[in-house]
């Protein structure tokens, strides 16, 4: 199977170009084409290896992004291979209008988006069979599952709430560890020894050592919440686990998060989602000094809701107090965790901006439900059905794994 598009001779310029200009790639240039994993017939190279890993950290992937880039580049040899099998192979013009689709994603145009790749060291061909996989696997599951997720009307009905919907809690804990540039590779390093920890009472001891939440007191232990309350990218991450099982360090700002499943459970009824959340932020100079976290402890105590805020902040420049009406998906992921443990009117301090030097004072205002009356009836059911899609998708995927012959060099 031709693995890239490229003339070989004209992509091995690219690739030594691409390891002579950006420098930490960790092999030889007479390696770069060296098979790094067989999966099957086909070969995934170091070179191919070291682009996606470049291209995860280019786009901010939460994980590892060494281990992402091997799981990911094994999995898109199986799907190309099963959609090859099935003879579905999507055409140029439908892969440069899957690029220009992901681009968009980012508010910017697919050229823009090639420039802006190219100066993190990933190459256009990197990026074109990333995309070529994805839509590969879109079509084939399409023209595999599609006459299998229909849905009767009372389906949808139950869907919808008619019979008692249910949804899940998990119970986690946290650790958040402030990562200031001259101390980040180290606490890094900290992050990923304790994402190997399975013990609950060993990650208590780790979030009251290090973490900086208002929670290390308890050992980093959280109650129960709603997993739709948990930032969306979060929540797979969270699924993924096993009761004791750990996040793989997750960078935010300043800082680096884990967190620990320490159980799970389905609910009988249905919590509100949220057409949007209010938060104010007020800015604090000192990073977390004693100082400064006394000055919000002060703070705290003299105000009860967000529009106290303006009081706090009369005179003062403008930049410093933010407050936000947002979607929840609009929300940064680590401001979005900390308000989900919040309820109106309480205060995190766990957060700072400016490489630590300024404290994020973080109070939520409030939540706005969604109306639901308002449900699309069409669209829900299109949601439904690719739901159960997504679903037969990844099984399909799975069984690809196991019957796969894969070879890690």
């Amino acid at each position: 199977m031709q693995l890239l598009t490229l003339p070989f001779r004209k992509l091995s310029v690219l690739a030594l170009s691409a390891a002579l200009a950006f420098g930490s790639a960790p092999v030889s240039a007479q390696n770069l084409f060296a098979p790094a994993i067989r999966v099957n017939d086909a070969v995934v190279t170091v070179f191919e290896l070291d682009q996606r890993t470049r291209m995860l950290n280019a786009l901010n992937a939460p994980g590892n992004p060494e281990t992402l880039a091997r799981e990911q580049m094994i999995d898109d040899r199986l799907r190309i291979q099963a959609a090859e099998a099935a003879g579905i192979s999507p055409s140029t013009e439908e892969v440069l209008d899957g690029m220009t689709e992901f681009a968009a994603r980012a508010n910017l145009t697919r050229e823009e988006f090639i420039q802006a790749l190219d100066a993190q060291g990933v190459a256009e061909q990197t990026f074109r069979d990333f995309v070529r996989a994805g839509l590969s696997w879109r079509l084939l599951v399409q023209a595999r599952f599609t006459g299998r997720v229909n849905l009767s009307e009372d389906e949808i009905d139950r869907a919808l709430g008619a019979s008692g919907a249910s949804s899940v809690r998990v119970l986690l804990s946290e650790i958040i560890m402030p990562a200031p540039p001259q101390q980040a590779d180290a606490v890094r390093a900290r992050a990923a020894r304790i994402s190997e920890i399975t013990s609950e009472a060993e990650f208590s001891a780790q979030a009251r050592q290090f973490s900086a939440t208002a929670s290390r007191g308890a050992g980093g232990r959280l109650p129960w919440q709603n997993l739709e309350d948990l930032p969306p990218v979060l929540r797979p991450l969270v699924l993924a686990l096993a009761p004791g099982e750990v996040t793989d360090p997750l960078p935010i700002p300043n800082a680096v998060a884990l967190f620990q499943l320490r159980d799970i459970e389905e609910t009988g009824f249905t919590p509100p989602t949220y057409a949007a959340i209010e938060y104010a932020a007020y800015y604090l100079p000192g990073g977390r000094s004693d100082a400064t976290l006394a000055q919000a402890r002060v703070l705290e105590s003299r105000v009860d809701r967000c529009d106290d805020l303006y009081g706090v902040a009369q005179g003062q420049p403008e930049e410093v107090l933010e407050r936000q009406a947002l979607p929840p998906a609009d929300i940064p992921t680590d401001i979005a965790f900390e308000l989900s443990k919040l309820d109106p009117g309480e205060v995190s301090t766990a957060l700072t901006r400016s490489n630590g030097q300024t404290l994020m004072f973080l109070m939520l205002c409030g939540r706005t439900s969604e109306i639901n009356e308002d449900v699309d009836r069409d669209q829900f059911a299109l949601g439904l059905r690719n739901q159960r899609l997504a679903s037969l998708a990844e099984s399909y995927l799975s069984q690809l794994r196991a019957d796969a012959r894969i070879v890690e060099q």
